[in-house]
């Protein structure tokens, strides 16, 4: 069983902690802790933030439950047997989406890519080898960012980043 905890500090590093920001050619426009507000316009922080109350004490938490919520409990974490594998798919989840981070785990372990993760691939991740995963996730995540790239010459300004992102998680 892995903790989200655990992973979510991982993840809001790579997020650039508890900051707003709206980065130029960003798809998610608007951003406050690695929340869009493309993406989630409905999320109860962007109350707060519109406010201009970004130190409010209440908005840690209200990031914890939004990722616990949106992304942990869609990519099934707690069922997932080891920690860095679970840490990966939520991080890659936050980052790409969870359809594009479930598929790309369900190809690594041999399911079928349809972008949910269910008993059948939770039993396929909590049987594969760790390194092995972790590699071939990593690739795939590239594979993918470079994609990304190719379809919109725009983004490559992120593709630095992202490969960073994606390699931390072979330490």
């Amino acid at each position: 069983m892995a903790d989200f905890s655990t992973a979510f500090e991982k993840m809001i590093q790579h997020e650039g902690g508890f900051i707003l920001e709206n980065v130029e050619h960003d798809l998610g426009g608007l951003t406050y802790a690695g929340i869009t507000k493309k993406y989630h316009p409905d999320w109860q922080g962007w109350q707060i933030i519109d406010l201009g109350e970004t130190d409010n004490p209440n908005l840690t938490q209200m990031v914890k439950d939004h990722y616990r919520s949106t992304f942990w409990t869609q990519c099934k974490g707690k069922d997932i047997n080891n920690q860095k594998i679970a840490e990966t798919i939520f991080d890659f989840s936050v980052n790409a989406g969870f359809g594009t981070a479930a598929k790309l785990a369900q190809i690594v372990v041999g399911a079928t890519p349809d972008g949910i993760i269910g008993p059948r691939t939770l039993e396929k991740l909590n049987v594969c080898d760790e390194e092995s995963f972790i590699i071939k996730y990593t690739l795939a995540k590239i594979a993918r960012y470079a994609e990304i790239c190719r379809k919109n010459p725009v983004q490559k300004k992120f593709l630095l980043g992202w490969i960073n992102r994606a390699l931390g998680d072979l330490s």
